[in-house]
């Protein structure tokens, strides 16, 4: 667990697993998420925090990694469906 925390800065199973119960997730699809939270990394190295922006970096590609094999979960609705 300290070794999660310390990479990701929280419990990235508990992380994951919220992600995927947010509407944006539900609506838009993981990219979206992904794209949100490389943009607060870029917030978060503007204002001169590197190790939050390192940790949010790690949590994208947490979920990149999740959904590189499945495609459905990655993007959205619709365009899943372009994948088949």
């Amino acid at each position: 667990m300290k070794a999660s925390v310390d990479m990701y800065g929280c419990d990235i199973d508990s992380f994951i697993e919220s992600v995927e119960d947010s509407i944006t997730f539900k609506c838009s699809g993981g990219g979206m998420v992904v794209a949100g939270l490389m943009s607060d990394a870029q917030e978060q190295m503007a204002h001169g925090d590197t190790e939050g922006a390192r940790q949010t970096l790690n949590r994208a590609k947490a979920l990149v990694f999740r959904y590189m094999e499945n495609k459905e979960g990655f993007y959205d609705k619709w365009e899943a469906q372009a994948w088949k």
